[in-house]
Parts: structure tokens; C-alpha cells; sequence
């Protein structure tokens, strides 16, 4: 087991330093070693988000194999879900989002406010396409719907305040 440990380590630190490529390929042979590595699986979909000739299905794989094998890992959903906002799969980020919540109640505001922002922030840009005033809205509706739940307010609550 010493040795899982020395090669997840040399991993990480791979990961730390930006080498991405040498990152992927010790995370393989951790994962050759131990499928259900879920810290391998995990460090893999990390690093393989700076190697341009992995698919984001490629990324997509390696987080779910992640929280597939640790499931009560709020890291690791909030992590995929942060992923998966950046490749605007936005319903699929909320949901990992909601799930990294619910794992982890204390820091749940966190998570609400970081998928709150963050969509606002990147649907605009994924949906430049289809951006009239109405999605627009709603875009900022759901940002908006979230930071608040963040805050402990309802939508009433905020209405009441603004006004």
C-alpha cells in the first residue's frame, strides 16, 4: 500500500506543477493497479482538463468513475459539477451541486453560491446564441435563486428587501 501512496503523491505534485500529461499517465497506472481507486479517478479528471487531446466525454468519465466509487464525496461532486458548468452541461452541474449540498449540509451555502455565480456568469456565454431578453432572465433568475438559498432568503424575503 506504501506504494499507492508514494505514487498518489507523485501524482498530485504533478498536478500541482502543471504537468498535466505525466499527471494522466501516473493516475493510469494507479487506476491499472487499483480500479476502485477513487483518489486516482479523481486526480485524473483534474489533470486531464489541461490535456488538450482528452474530450471533455474523457474528463466527463473519470470524475463520474470518482463519485461513482466514493459517493459521499462533496469534493468530488462539487468539483464535477464546476467541470460541468465550464462545458455549460448546466442542469447536470445542478444537480452535482445539489447532491456536494446535501453531503455536506454545513457548507451548503457554498455550494449554492458557487453554482449561483458561476451560471451566471457562463450560461450568458454557452447560450450567446439563443441570448434574448427572456433567457437572459432567466439565466439571472436561477443565478439569482441560488445565491439567495445561499443567504437563507426566499424569493419573498429578497422582494420584501428590495423594494
Amino acid at each position: 500500500m506504501a506504494g499507492m501512496e508514494k505514487d498518489l503523491m507523485d501524482a498530485q505534485e504533478l498536478l500541482a506543477g502543471g504537468e498535466f500529461d505525466k499527471a494522466v499517465a501516473k493516475y493510469n497506472k494507479i487506476i491499472k493497479a487499483d480500479p476502485k481507486c477513487a483518489e486516482a479517478h479523481f486526480g485524473k479528471a483534474e489533470a486531464s482538463v489541461g490535456v488538450p487531446k482528452l474530450t471533455p466525454e474523457d474528463v466527463m468519465e473519470s470524475y463520474k468513475k470518482a463519485v461513482e466509487l466514493d459517493p459521499k464525496n462533496p469534493i468530488y461532486q462539487s468539483s464535477y459539477g464546476a467541470y460541468l458548468v465550464e462545458i455549460g452541461r448546466f442542469n447536470e452541474a445542478e444537480a452535482a451541486y445539489l447532491k456536494a449540498a446535501e453531503l455536506d449540509p454545513d457548507n451548503a451555502r457554498y455550494y449554492y453560491s458557487e453554482f449561483g455565480v458561476e451560471y451566471a456568469v457562463r450560461a450568458p456565454v454557452v447560450m450567446e446564441k439563443f441570448l434574448d431578453d427572456n433567457t437572459r432572465d432567466m439565466i439571472m433568475k436561477k443565478g439569482l435563486k441560488y445565491l439567495l438559498k445561499a443567504a437563507g432568503m426566499s424569493e419573498d424575503d429578497a422582494k420584501r428587501l428590495v423594494k
